[in-house]
């Protein structure tokens, strides 16, 4: 256990943590994601949401996860760390949850061998409802967080320009995902060729933006990172077990029950990054208050949900091994 003193420390190193882009830099980024979230529409087609409202429970199901349960339960656990963060780790972790599903979460479906248009629909919905949602959830989360915890008496209360919010996703997941899902109908060929190398462009691209915005920053850093590889760790796991807990009490088929894992634990973090970058929204909020936390634990979250994720799938395959060799020798 860390003294009041280390902690204190600790926390100032990271809220310390500045990133500043200037606007070609932050223009680049902005584009670079809108793409991304381009390649995730192209393996949605009209047809999958038809299919939603025709077996609608898992659907259900994984949105509940994501849109309520996940962020409910941030806010708990944010509570229950106590002073071991401080409240602009807390409010990471609120945003994190507040965000759509990842957008490689289809790739992690298809390793894990789960449900993928399954996957491909959660991740659709959740990004569209995002234009709402992320605001709306960040706004009521932390608010509340602030309102609860002793460690934030002081802070000022959270006010978040809807609007603006509202426009920034939009632009940045809203048309893309329009031109994606329109490209996936009217030019099958085109979108089959460029969906899977956009997949791996999207993991190059967030670990790219990790590196990029916190070089100058690298030596505090390091310093905190193990600090923030706990907390997201723990978060990560909640985010994981809120999936397949929600799937095997309602007993949705074991692939939707992956499904549903994977994508409650892998959030689009990249979104979390840019807003926090890209706009004046929390400059607005805070003043001069810096919010370093905030931008370690987005960008760390990043960064791990690829490793849990691959994890999870490694795990899901080797479940299928040893139930396939149970079968070959009951044979």
């Amino acid at each position: 256990m860390l003294t009041t003193v280390e902690q204190s420390a600790i926390f100032d190193k990271i809220d310390g943590i500045n990133v500043t882009l200037n606007a070609g830099g932050m223009n680049t980024i902005n584009i670079v994601l809108a793409f991304v979230m381009f390649g995730v529409a192209l393996g949605i087609k009209p047809k999958m949401f038809v299919e939603v409202f025709r077996k609608p429970k898992s659907v259900i199901l994984g949105l509940v996860c994501q849109l309520v349960l996940l962020p409910a339960l941030t806010f708990c656990l944010a509570l229950a760390f106590g002073k071991q963060i401080s409240w602009t780790m807390a409010l990471g972790m609120i945003l994190v949850a507040s965000c759509p599903g990842g957008n490689i979460s289809n790739f992690m479906s298809s390793l894990s061998k789960a449900n993928v248009e399954l996957s491909v629909s959660l991740t659709a919905v959740t990004t569209a409802l995002a234009v709402l949602m992320t605001p709306f959830n960040f706004w009521a989360w932390g608010n509340l967080y602030l309102h609860c915890s002793s460690i934030a008496a002081d802070v000022p209360t959270l006010v978040i320009p809807l609007w603006d919010v509202f426009k920034t996703i939009f632009i940045l997941l809203g048309i893309p995902l329009t031109l994606g899902i329109l490209c996936s109908q009217y030019l099958p060929k085109v979108a089959n060729f460029l969906k899977k190398p956009l997949q791996w462009v999207s993991i190059v691209f967030f670990l790219a933006m990790v590196v990029l915005s916190f070089w100058s920053n690298r030596a505090a850093f390091m310093q905190c990172v193990k600090y923030i590889f706990i907390v997201v760790l723990i978060h990560n796991l909640l985010a994981l077990t809120i999936g397949f807990s929600v799937g095997s009490i309602f007993r949705v088929p074991g692939k939707d029950r992956r499904t549903m894992t994977i994508e409650t634990g892998i959030q689009n973090s990249g979104l979390g990054l840019v807003l926090l970058l890209g706009t004046p929204i929390f400059t607005n909020c805070f003043g001069d208050t810096p919010f370093g936390g905030m931008l370690v634990i987005t960008a760390w979250w990043g960064v791990w949900h690829i490793v849990s994720g691959l994890t999870v799938s490694t795990v899901f395959n080797l479940v299928d091994r040893k139930q396939s060799k149970k079968a070959a020798i009951s044979e």
